[in-house]
């Protein structure tokens, strides 16, 4: 039920100049589906739906250890064979893994089950750790609300920043999370008031992006030492300062490659890389594509 209800609060119609989604549940039997929490749930499309679809996410189900029947795996490949884009949310891998998409590809799923998704399908390189993996035509992510963070990598990697950004505003979710799933698995209580103060000097450093921002201020404004930042750092977001400060310069590069018309020289000072050098080579590395390219793709300015 939950993943059912993450796509369809993604991928709902809001109007506002965002895109129009026809989204749509199918099932190999249409009609009442029982979900895991006991209701019952109306499907009213077989698979034929899946026939024009452009994306096709396969969700989690109960009965994942158990192969898809024949029609779904026929279904599922004919729609990658066409041209589809094709992801699954946690458990929904080993439909795909069945279904052979997986094959040769890097993939995750929810933690707990990583292992068994390795074992049964060994030609799919499994990252339990992931919060989803992008193999462009074939993409996974990991279990429960990580299908959020499946959703909005989607709707970043086809629309761009902003759309992605305003939907998950709209949702009250951080658009982008740095780090895995390994975050998640424990989540200590906060023993004093350093939560608080990490939190402050993030919001700082997103104010603040056009400086330098090296770890030792970041630490200074935290009142902790460098070393005692980076360990409570980590165990706060499960990254690195430098890889999170990174992530959201590349973010906010977008957003203003998407929705202005500056310079990209005086967008890369923006945002603290310092040249438009050293924007394109950070920008190339994640996206694939130079900061012209991509505003081309983007711009709500043209």
């Amino acid at each position: 039920m939950l993943g059912a209800g993450i796509v369809s609060e993604v991928f709902d119609a809001r109007g506002q100049g965002l895109p129009a989604f026809d989204f749509a549940l199918c099932t190999d039997r249409p009609g009442r589906v029982r979900t895991d929490v006991g209701l019952p749930l109306v499907v009213d499309h077989g698979l034929e739906r899946l026939a024009g679809a452009d994306l096709v996410i396969a969700l989690p189900w109960a009965g994942f250890r158990t192969p898809p029947g024949p029609a779904v795996l026929d279904a599922l490949g004919a729609a990658h064979a066409r041209g589809a884009l094709v992801a699954a949310h946690c458990v929904g891998a080993f439909a795909l893994a069945a279904a052979g998409l997986l094959d040769g590809r890097r993939a995750t799923t929810h933690w707990r089950f990583a292992g068994l998704l390795a074992e049964r399908h060994p030609q799919v390189t499994v990252e339990p750790d992931a919060l989803y993996v992008d193999q462009g035509t074939v993409v996974t992510g990991a279990g429960a609300a990580a299908g959020f963070d499946l959703c909005l990598h989607l709707l970043r990697r086809e629309y761009g920043a902003t759309t992605a950004n305003a939907i998950a505003r709209d949702l009250v979710l951080p658009s982008h999370r740095d780090g895995g799933q390994a975050q998640y698995l424990a989540t200590p209580v906060p023993e004093d008031s350093r939560d608080e103060r990490l939190t402050d000097v993030l919001a700082w450093a997103r104010e603040n992006l056009h400086e330098p921002l090296p770890v030792a201020e970041l630490a200074r404004r935290a009142l902790m030492s460098r070393r005692s930042f980076a360990r409570r750092f980590a165990a706060s977001t499960g990254t690195t300062p430098h890889a999170w400060l990174l992530g959201l310069r590349l973010s906010r590069a977008e957003e203003l490659l998407e929705t202005t018309e500056l310079p990209v020289e005086e967008i890369a000072r923006a945002v603290g890389f310092g040249s438009a050098a050293v924007l394109r080579a950070q920008f190339v590395r994640r996206r694939g594509v130079p900061p012209r390219a991509y505003r081309r793709s983007f711009s709500r300015t043209s």
